[in-house]
């Protein structure tokens, strides 16, 4: 009996303890810092970018003369910056939309997943079902911005304008700024037209649904993924447009002053 009266009070005891016990709130994990994200693809990958610029400075030695202006030097570089990234990286980003899938899995896959992409409503198709370098550069991006993890239709549309149409278009600006070409300061205008409202139309939906895909969290993802490397497609692609403008205003006025001219002429010759 005494043995089962301290059991009960041992038991009673310790339930009371328990009770009693101060409960703190579950701990949030602290947000990551820039060193937490930053791996061996992340650095392999911003060493690729700046390689890429390497070549196309490397690039403007060799076959622009030391009379090309300054500023035409600078358009020459990022236009050849534009084309290997476009067909470099974002033809990498196509290759494994259209190449690389996996079948859909209702047990696995969350059914937002499917896209319909290519009229196929069994397949998942992207960088996050593939395996290669391309597929695991664009998941560091995609950390930032989910939708370049699959066949996003929007991203997939605006891409292969990009691929096949932007980049062999910055190719022969710099060709024509290589030889010269007056027609380089309107097709540099067109091409920057393309690029900003590539860009409206690229983060557009996000703004409009409240930015669903979009992380920005902490400063890589924010400042230095969805900031820099896309606001790089609005400022430069604007000073093409100003250094176009102010090469074409120049043209005209030349083609002004000597319309005057002939005018003044003509007239002289009538009152002869």
């Amino acid at each position: 009996m005494h043995s089962f009266l301290l059991s009960a009070l041992v038991g009673i005891t310790g339930v009371a303890a328990e009770v009693n016990k101060p409960t703190t709130a579950p701990s949030t994990p602290a947000p990551l810092s820039a060193l937490d994200l930053i791996d061996a693809t992340t650095i392999i990958s911003l060493l690729a970018v700046l390689a890429i610029l390497a070549s196309s400075y490397a690039l403007s030695l060799c076959v622009l003369d030391a009379s090309t202006p300054t500023r035409f030097r600078v358009l020459f570089i990022w236009h050849a910056f534009d084309f290997l990234i476009h067909t470099i990286f974002e033809g990498s980003f196509l290759y494994n939309c259209f190449f690389t899938s996996i079948p859909f899995d209702p047990a696995v896959h969350h059914p937002v997943l499917l896209m319909n992409f290519l009229g196929t409503s069994d397949k998942l198709f992207g960088a996050a079902y593939a395996d290669n370098w391309a597929s695991k550069l664009w998941m560091v991006y995609a950390q930032a911005d989910k939708r370049w993890a699959g066949a996003d239709l929007t991203v997939v549309s605006l891409e292969l304008l990009t691929v096949l149409g932007a980049g062999p278009l910055a190719a022969w600006i710099c060709y024509g700024i290589a030889k010269k070409d007056w027609r380089v300061s309107f097709w540099m205008t067109v091409l920057a037209t393309g690029e900003i409202y590539g860009g409206f139309m690229t983060f557009a939906p996000e703004w409009l649904t409240g930015n669903q895909n979009l992380d920005g969290s902490n400063f890589m993802f924010l400042w230095v993924y969805l900031v820099f490397f896309n606001m790089l497609w609005v400022f430069l692609p604007l000073y093409a447009m100003w250094v176009s403008y102010d090469d074409m205003k120049n043209a005209f006025m030349v083609r002004n002053k000597i319309a005057k001219a002939q005018l003044m002429k003509d007239g002289r010759h009538k009152s002869k």
